[in-house]
């Protein structure tokens, strides 16, 4: 796929949005690119939030939408510029520079108190003004991001960082190249990389630790100053933390108390006390100097472990004006190899915070589960519908931007198939999946404190339900997921075409809504379930329950926006667990036409006994393939690595040999015998096996 192919595919995206939300192309494409933004960990999450305006003096004002990261303490402003036209037109930098000040005026203006009166109470932009009112004490960094479909000159120079109120603006343009780049990357997301002779004199002093004879990875062992730590900290935010950390960090405090103390008590006892940091790089520069080795550039820097400490040292710095002269931080630096980073970095992080309070579900970007979602959707085929002669995949994207990668070295042909078997509006992420289970299970609070908190939050569920009896996630699982999806669009484009909608809360208004409908069919029919199969077999939502919305739909938004809420900002209103607890208290019936979609608990039992029966015997299969797929060489390493570090039961010795054995004669393990192997591989990489390859 060539970019102009790529920027004809956003556009045509764009225009199905619109037309499907019934709002125009400009905040469509906002929100089109946002997704994506938050895809490639750009935006950790967001809300629209537009509004145009002007200054007494005539000085233009625009915002489209935003989001604070509360880790980091960086707000993100999101503004955009979109043409929309058939080829991509240039972007020059004084336009840019142009739609930047229209943001940065916006928040003078709102620190200036000049907005209040300007602004109606229950809209987005009113919910902006207060969060910036709110929080402009801990506001630490602002990021405008400057969205387009045009491109920037390759000649575009970088536009210089600008203050408000002492806080560093940093300005970001995303056009449709950058967006292309990106997406179609091997890793999705752009890397870190860090030239550390920026932050110290010579660099990262070194030792190399290890080298194995394969270059699988290399590990140095470094010093590293505090203020350097820090320094690099606030250039990155909280970017720098290896996904897994970052949300768990994120859902929990991002300040260690003791860490604090140490820093601001006992500078020079830091070292002693603190266990350091471990990061991981795809590349690495080590230059040899008179008085030792010094590391002076990193590519794909990640902190796997200590996001504690270096949040904490940035912070103490910042808010406690503490010293961090006399600090040093040991740090362990693996660099891997950038084909293997995807498997091997979730694994070292995996292994170093085995001894914390992470649980596996701040893994679990890789965790099994999302495996067998992948697997199920590339083999189901949803049903032909409306007059269509081809069945369908519901496409999920167990890695980032899998989709998009999936075709880009296909013929042109070959493309077009995949695209009628694959439909891109049949694509759902792993925090789409979470949105949907988690507003159905009754969790609208949870859903509107955003994507990242809500997927821990659905992680840590699948997690425990998943070692109690994993074959509940079977297709029946995943056609309930799906027919979820096509609800929550349904619903999304039922909104935006009713009177009373104004354009703002949509998001929370269909978490909240699917949520109540479900809490009232428990509540009403406890012996029956809404019929999910009629919604998968059929890709449309029956009448009755179309009609059904309508009238929860309402309620919602007349409850979230009520001026007796608690809280005047909607937002955080709807963050809040008391918003579901008083709207599940409010009186509200079903109509009596719902019965019609409903299925007995006794019929729906059975299918799930069928869907877990079917799972059984694709799990055996499954674990026997898996095992014969990695290959002897693979068992044998493992084989040897597990001995030489005495890690081996005798019992899974002799599991290996005669599952090797077999493997030499062309057999297959017994399904008993392969899920064995699984777990004897599974506790070696918590142990620290690093795999060369995993097929």
């Amino acid at each position: 796929m060539e970019l102009s192919d790529y920027r004809k595919e956003l556009i045509e995206d764009v225009k199905a949005t619109a037309l499907s939300n019934e709002e125009g192309t400009t905040s469509s494409f906002v929100q089109v690119v946002a997704d994506k933004l938050i895809e490639v960990e750009v935006l950790p999450d967001f809300y629209p939030s537009f509004y145009v305006g002007a200054t007494k003096k005539g000085k233009k004002m625009r915002v489209d939408g935003y989001v604070l990261d509360e880790f980091d303490w960086t707000l993100y402003i999101t503004i955009a510029e979109y043409s929309g036209s058939d080829e991509a037109e240039t972007l020059i930098r004084s336009e840019a520079i142009k739609l930047f000040e229209r943001t940065y005026t916006f928040i003078k203006e709102v620190f200036n108190g000049t907005l209040k009166s300007e602004i109606e109470i229950s809209t987005s932009a009113y919910d902006l003004m207060d969060l910036l009112s709110l929080h402009k004490a801990n506001i630490r960094k602002y990021k405008f991001v400057l969205m387009t479909d045009k491109i920037i000159s390759d000649r575009f120079e970088v536009l210089p960082t600008s203050e408000i109120d002492n806080c560093t603006v940093e300005y970001h343009i995303w056009d449709v190249r950058r967006l292309y780049r990106v997406l179609s990357s091997e890793q999705g997301v752009e890397t870190n990389e860090i030239i550390f002779s920026d932050f110290t004199n010579k660099g990262i002093p070194c030792i190399e630790a290890s080298k194995t004879s394969g270059q699988d990875y290399r590990s140095f062992l470094c010093v590293l100053p505090a203020n350097a730590l820090a320094d690099i900290y606030d250039k990155y935010g909280s970017k720098l933390l290896e996904g897994n950390v970052r949300s768990f960090l994120s859902t929990k405090v991002s300040v260690n108390k003791k860490i604090r103390q140490t820093i601001m008590t006992e500078p020079k006892m830091f070292f002693a006390y603190n266990n350091g940091i471990s990061a991981t790089a795809t590349d690495v520069h080590v230059e040899n100097g008179p008085d030792g080795k010094y590391i002076t550039f990193a590519k794909d820097f990640q902190v796997v472990n200590g996001g504690q400490t270096t949040a904490s040292l940035s912070s103490a710095r910042h808010k406690d004006k503490a010293n961090l002269d006399d600090i040093f931080v040991q740090m362990k630096l693996t660099m891997v190899d950038e084909s293997q980073a995807p498997v091997v970095i979730p694994n070292i992080s995996r292994s170093s915070n085995s001894q914390n309070k992470v649980s596996e579900a701040d893994f679990f970007s890789n965790h099994q589960f999302h495996v067998r979602m992948e697997q199920i959707s590339r083999r189901l085929f949803a049903p032909a519908v409306g007059g269509s002669q081809h069945e369908t995949h519901w496409f999920y994207e167990r890695a980032r931007g899998q989709y998009l990668q999936s075709q880009m070295k296909m013929t042109k042909s070959a493309k077009t198939k995949f695209e009628i078997q694959n439909p891109k509006k049949q694509v759902i992420t792993k925090t789409d999946l979470a949105k949907y289970q988690n507003s159905w299970d009754c969790l609208p609070h949870v859903v509107s404190r955003g994507a990242q908190t809500n997927f821990v939050h659905f992680a840590e569920s699948i997690t425990e339900s998943w070692e109690t009896d994993e074959v509940n996630f079977n297709e029946d699982y995943f056609r309930d997921s799906v027919a979820l999806g096509i609800l929550f669009s349904h619903v999304e484009s039922l909104i935006s075409k009713q009177s009373w909608y104004e354009n703002g809360y949509r998001a929370n208004i269909v978490t909240y809504s699917i949520a109540l409908l479900s809490f009232l069919i428990k509540k009403t029919y406890p012996n029956k379930f809404l019929n999910l199969s009629l919604i998968w077999n059929k890709k449309a939502i029956p009448t009755e329950l179309s009609d059904q919305m309508l009238i929860i739909t309402k309620h919602v938004f007349e409850h979230i926006t009520d001026p007796k809420r608690e809280i005047i900002n909607v937002t955080q209103w709807c963050k809040r667990e008391k918003c579901w607890t008083n709207l599940k208290a409010l009186d509200l019936e079903l109509s009596y036409d719902i019965k019609n979609i409903l299925i007995d608990k006794r019929e729906k039992k059975e299918i799930q006994t069928d869907a877990k029966t079917n799972q059984k015997i694709v799990n055996e299969f499954e674990a026997q393939l898996f095992v014969v797929n990695l290959g002897i060489d693979y068992w044998e390493n493992i084989y040897q690595w597990g001995k030489q570090k005495k890690l081996l039961t005798t019992d899974e010795k002799k599991l290996i040999e005669t599952s090797l054995s077999l493997i030499r004669r062309s057999k297959l393990p017994n399904a008993i015998q392969s899920k064995k192997l699984q777990d004897v591989r599974s506790k070696l990489l918590i142990e620290g096996y690093v795999e060369v390859a995993i097929v």
